[in-house]
């Protein structure tokens, strides 16, 4: 890769780095208004204050807010555990220090929105997949036969895929979800992604990917 790649790809990065940061300060927050909702083992909590979990309806079950609520968390961690896969792979196979620190910072991001969003699932019943969604399984076997710059092209196209589904998830719940702690973490994370996908569009860029800009409005 030229160095002019490298240099522009690093002062876009630089933003990029601190997103991780932004997250983990908006859980801090939830944490400051509410001290027992702390996450053990270090992880960090999820924006909002987390005192929705044991919602019912009025004969005891469930009501349909919790439903969807959970119904987006289990999305979510299988999209998060498909970008996480990919960007592991991609620190093994890819060649080029823009493609590799940008998978770098996507593990490290996606692993804390998890732990941002576990103390809901806890409370949902959700557990955490320990694989992604069928159709990220195919994209993940096709990575696995790739390599060098072919390996990149597609990496970078998978994850803006992958990335842009994330991003109309979270538009989507930050607009219609009833849950007052759900809509609050949409709300916050939803930027994030989109900057992420901002970086991810100059690395694309950089390698004359073609990725579209993603729509959530």
């Amino acid at each position: 890769m030229k160095l002019g790649k490298i240099t522009q790809f690093r002062s876009v990065f630089a933003a990029g780095v601190l997103l991780a940061g932004t997250m983990a300060v908006t859980a801090g927050s939830a944490v400051a208004q509410d001290p027992g909702m702390g996450s053990p083992g270090g992880q960090q909590p999820m924006p909002g204050d987390n005192r929705m979990g044991g919602q019912t309806t009025g004969s005891g079950g469930p009501n349909m807010t919790n439903y969807a609520t959970a119904a987006f968390i289990r999305n979510v961690f299988e999209n998060d555990q498909a970008q996480v896969q990919m960007s592991q792979l991609a620190q093994q196979k890819a060649t080029s220090d823009d493609v590799k620190q940008f998978s770098e910072q996507m593990v490290n991001v996606h692993t804390k929105l998890d732990q941002q969003l576990e103390p809901m699932a806890k409370q949902l019943g959700v557990d955490k997949p320990k694989n992604p969604a069928k159709k990220y399984k195919k994209e993940l076997e096709k990575l696995q036969g790739l390599s060098g710059e072919n390996f990149e092209s597609e990496y970078l196209q998978a994850m803006a895929d992958a990335q842009q589904e994330s991003i109309k998830q979270f538009d989507k719940q930050a607009k219609d979800d009833t849950n007052p702690s759900a809509q609050e973490a949409a709300k916050a994370d939803g930027p994030v992604l989109e900057q992420n996908y901002q970086v991810l569009q100059k690395v694309a860029q950089a390698h004359n990917v073609n990725v579209a800009v993603a729509q959530t409005k």
